[in-house]
């Protein structure tokens, strides 16, 4: 099976949040899906940085997105944030959008680059429209302390129940997910060895929704809940 059908992404918007990975897995994603001949578009309810080798347009017009999709089948598009070469929502409303293209994939927070997140009171911005959230969570994360593996990390001890200073275990984690509640189904990355399987089988035993393992560098991947 390959990653969109594992996770189960239907036609429509997906939003993507947590941590490290976020921005991979919606390449990962547009990529096979427009290889399947459908139309997606990438874009974020918060930042992204424009993706490299694909077509990225800068606050279009709706005729012109439609254009690059027929054209191109996979294209990232957002109105520019000044000063800092990211782009952040289109212009065009997101009920448009979802007319336009088979698949909207939107990155709706950001992490920092780091592989757990704990979310502020104006986090994620999810769209109304979406369908299902996928949360990423990053398998570096578990053993190191939740000061360096999280972003937000006075915010994930507290809903962790644990110092700042304390190791990111698959409990800890879930305690963040549970107490969340943003998510329908958690993707774990960077998970390329036995001792990380384990630790993503571990969380999945302590969540009550679908949890898939794997490496977006690898393109591996494995089940751990149903």
């Amino acid at each position: 099976m390959e990653l969109a059908e594992l996770l189960e992404i239907r036609p429509g918007v997906t939003a993507v949040v947590g941590g490290g990975g976020k921005t991979a897995l919606l390449r990962a994603l547009g990529e096979e899906l427009a290889r399947r001949g459908r139309t997606v578009l990438l874009c974020a309810s918060t930042k992204i940085l424009p993706f490299p080798g694909l077509e990225n347009l800068v606050s279009p017009a709706e005729g012109e997105l439609r254009a690059a999709l027929a054209d191109y089948r996979l294209v990232c598009a957002g109105a520019p944030v000044p000063g800092t070469g990211k782009l952040t929502a289109p212009e065009v409303p997101m009920e448009r959008l979802a007319g336009l293209a088979d698949y909207v994939l939107v990155e709706a927070d950001g992490s920092a680059g780091r592989p757990m997140k704990a979310h502020a009171a104006h986090e994620p911005v999810i769209p109304p429209l979406a369908n299902q959230t996928v949360l990423v969570v990053g398998a570096s994360g578990f053993g190191r302390p939740i000061a360096q593996a999280a972003h937000r990390p006075a915010l994930y001890a507290r809903l962790s129940g644990l110092p700042e200073a304390a190791a990111v275990t698959p409990e800890a984690e879930a305690a963040v997910l549970r107490t969340e509640a943003l998510h329908n189904r958690v993707y774990v990355n960077q998970a390329e060895t036995e001792e990380a399987f384990a630790s993503a089988a571990g969380l999945a035993r302590l969540l009550d929704c679908p949890v898939l393992a794997g490496s977006l560098r690898r393109g591996e991947y494995r089940q751990c809940s149903q």
